[in-house]
């Protein structure tokens, strides 16, 4: 039906007679210096577009007529230019703003946003409003502070930009991230294309931006998760031409390039590209660890006519990295008396390869000025091969019996989504429409059916490490059949299949001060999981309230439930795991500060999540669902421009997660594991705008963790973590074409890491010590 709707889609954009304009252009401050990140608008009119980078707009479908076209920005003089356009035509405006002699508080500002602050949410995520309306908690992390702060993967420090969110320590192919008390699951454009293990984590030389989703999210259509999730936008073409290449050389023999080419390919805009590439040699400050990568996006766009496109974008990530597991440190005694670089692997362990791939196809049709319809496919393939390691008892002299096992998977999603956005008025009454269909299949196959012993000729000694296995002694496993007969024998397939059907209403009321949301989300789901299977399905209503108080403020309420498939098996109840369901009641208050430079939210939040997966103590992979867990929290987050040439980030939460039920007693009132129950981040930037030294620009930030329990098993024991803080600095210069930045983490040099108590015994993840990477970066 999917394929029906968007060839049918296409069909009539074909044959459409669309004789509406195009207004594009380019704003610049005085200088030169292109004007980034500025709203640009059609006066007496709900049109308009926020410049790139390059200060760079498109404003596509305008009604042929005359227009002013307005732009103000703080300290600017605002401007007011004309322009007709024409049937089927393209109106070009390119304007230069002054700077101005009021004072800053005087001048009406409607900046789109800033490097740091947006306004407006993704496409992807559908709702089609500005964040200061929507009622629900949503940061997003840019392009922008991602360049500042040099951050190559998810992996690394994004989590900082978002108030209680964490990376927890785990295997490394793939980023486990924390939120509200819970693991969360990766959505790419819009998508939940989250797997067992995998898919491998996105570089950052193709995401364009980071949206943290905070609690239920109906207008997923299918994937409410109640902590929430992660959207990774992706870059997409924007019609201008522009080229850009970096390269970074950093410690531990660390080289990367990276190059951003976005164009046309025909002068009318009709068809455009953009195309992504990356190449990564990354060592580690652990022995023998490393993890080299490549990436190659390419994204094409057919402009069908002026209400219509086409968009096929396409991903290929491969990397080669150490046996996974390398990264663990263990102790029969405590938590960090290792050397920071300590490993249990060996240097002629053969390597984990994984590759990548995912394809997208997205039609988006313009149906009147009102209403549009979006459909999106997409294809996910993950193919593993390698091995991991454990261990399999420690002894207090440091005596190590190191384990191996296979470690190769196939995951492959399918997914489809079809969805209209639209608005009708009825009387004194807008009301803004969301309708879609979300339906999925996801597979998984894994062989962990084979391991071996690694040892030499002498036991392991963790304060004595002897290295050097001889080759002959290295374990060697059996390959001879495919993946898949091999998963099919040992249990090890994970399948589900998922539809999502949601309808939204937001009524807005007087005029548009007050929006209530009322919305149902009806999802069914099939799953098999190491050989059990489950069916199950059920209704789940979305609430919410958003009041203007004035144009830059706003406050709200939210109400939403959850139901979200859970690919696994249940170690101690023996079948599969069984659907989170669990609802959220958020209150939060919003303000644009400065005529929108900076924003700030505060949000306070309870959620109640039934059937929460956790580690069976002592059993490498195995995992029981509790009965119950309830957070509790307090957010706080400010992004943005406070000041010329000073963006910031800076947020705090407080989170209490607890277990409130579970047939073992025992664990009730213990801390949910994983969970932090104070986390606080800064991060700023300044760059100097004019005289000798303009294009000078200074950064720093600071990570301070408080109360950190164990993960992933936390017995509410002394086995806790100690606090983390940690500092990292930045300096830079920047012109036009050129840039140059060097990053220096972990400033102090402390010793960081990450662990839990496991079968007696402790392990942990350190970070790396004090280190640097440089860039260097040409746009033309």
């Amino acid at each position: 039906m999917i394929c029906v709707l968007l060839a049918t889609g296409i069909a009539v954009a074909g044959m459409a007679q669309n004789k509406n304009g195009v207004i594009k252009g380019v704003i610049k401050l005085s200088g030169g210096e292109p004007a980034a990140y500025v709203h640009v608008q059609l006066q007496g009119t709900q049109r308009g577009a926020t410049t790139t980078e390059s200060g760079s707009f498109i404003i596509r479908n305008v009604v042929p007529a005359t227009y002013q076209v307005e732009v103000s920005l703080s300290g600017y003089q605002s401007v007011s230019q004309p322009v007709t356009v024409s049937e089927a035509a393209t109106a070009t405006v390119n304007i230069e703003l002054s700077l101005s002699e009021q004072q800053l508080e005087e001048v009406v500002v409607r900046t789109g946003r800033t490097g740091y602050k947006v306004s407006q949410l993704s496409p992807s995520l559908r709702l089609n409003e500005s964040l200061l309306q929507t009622p629900q908690n949503i940061q997003v992390v840019t392009s922008q502070v991602l360049r500042d702060q040099q951050v190559f993967d998810m992996l690394e420090g994004v989590t900082r930009n978002v108030s209680g969110v964490t990376r927890v320590e785990h295997w490394d192919n793939y980023a486990r991230i924390n939120m509200r008390g819970s693991a969360i699951p990766s959505f790419r454009n819009g998508m939940n294309i989250s797997m067992p293990w995998g898919p491998l984590t996105e570089d950052m030389s193709f995401v364009d931006r980071i949206e943290f989703v905070k609690g239920p999210a109906g207008f997923m259509m299918a994937n409410g998760e109640p902590g929430g999730f992660y959207n990774v936008v992706t870059k997409k073409p924007t019609g201008i031409n522009k080229r850009e290449i970096n390269f970074t050389y950093g410690s531990y023999n660390t080289y990367r390039a990276t190059a951003d080419l976005d164009g046309k390919f025909t002068k009318n805009d009709k068809l455009l590209y953009r195309l992504n590439i990356m190449t990564e040699h990354k060592g580690s400050h652990r022995l023998f660890e490393y993890n080299n990568r490549y990436t190659i996006a390419p994204v094409v766009t057919y402009n069908i006519d002026k209400k219509t496109s086409l968009t096929a974008e396409y991903v290929y990530q491969f990397s080669r990295m150490s046996a996974i597991g390398s990264a663990y440190a263990f102790s029969a005694n405590k938590y960090g008396e290792l050397p920071k670089n300590a490993t249990t692997a060996e240097p002629n362990l053969p390597p984990t390869n994984i590759n990548d791939h995912s394809a997208t196809l997205t039609f988006n049709r313009q149906l009147g000025s009102n209403w549009q319809f979006t459909t999106q496919l997409a294809y996910l393939r993950f193919k593993q091969v390698g091995s991991s390691l454990w261990y399999d008892s420690v002894k207090a002299n440091g005596d190590l019996y190191r384990n191996t096992s296979i470690w190769d998977a196939i995951g492959r999603n399918q997914i489809a989504q079809v969805y209209v956005n639209g608005q009708v008025t009825t009387g004194n009454i807008t009301h803004k429409i969301l309708a879609g269909v979300d339906a999925g299949k996801k597979n998984y196959w894994a062989d962990w059916s084979q391991s071996a012993p690694l040892q030499g000729p002498e036991v392991f000694n963790i304060y004595h490490p002897v290295y050097g296995i001889p080759d002959n002694m290295i374990p060697v496993f059996d390959r001879s059949k495919s993946i898949k007969d091999r998963a099919e024998a040992s249990y090890g397939i994970v399948n589900q299949s998922y539809t999502g059907y949601y309808v939204q209403d937001q009524l807005q009321l007087l005029n548009d001060k007050l929006r209530i949301t009322l919305a149902g989300r009806y999802t069914t789901v099939t799953q098999n999981d190491y050989g059990t299977k489950y069916k199950g399905k059920k209704l789940t209503p979305r609430i919410g309230v958003s009041y203007s108080i004035d144009k830059a403020t706003s406050v709200y309420g939210l109400y939403d439930q959850a139901f979200v498939p859970q690919a696994g098996y249940d170690s101690l109840k023996m079948r599969s795991f069984i659907p989170v369901t669990g609802n959220n009641i958020e209150v939060g208050f919003k303000r644009d500060w400065l005529d929108g430079r900076w924003n700030t939210t505060l949000a306070a939040y309870q959620i109640i999540k039934n059937n929460v997966a956790t580690a069976v103590s002592g059993r490498p992979n195995a995992q029981t669902q509790l009965g119950q867990t309830k957070t509790q929290g307090v957010e706080f987050d400010l992004r943005g421009q406070i000041a010329k040439a000073l963006d910031i980030t800076l947020n705090y939460a407080f989170t209490d997660a607890k277990i409130s039920k579970d047939n073992d007693k025992s664990v009730v009132g213990n801390p949910v594991a994983g969970s932090t129950k104070h986390i606080t981040n800064g991060w700023l930037s300044y760059r100097i705008p004019q005289g000798v030294l303009k294009g000078v620009g200074i950064g720093a930030g600071y990570q301070y963790q408080v109360k950190r329990s164990s993960w992933f098993i936390f017995d509410n024991s002394s086995a806790s973590l100690p606090d983390y803080f940690r500092m990292d600095g930045a300096l830079s210069w920047q012109n036009d074409k050129l840039s140059v930045a060097l990053n220096v983490n972990n400033l102090l040099n402390a010793y960081l890491y990450s662990g839990s108590p496991y079968a007696g015994a402790y392990y942990w993840q350190t970070e790396a010590p004090r280190n640097f990477r440089i860039s260097v970066e040409y746009k033309f």
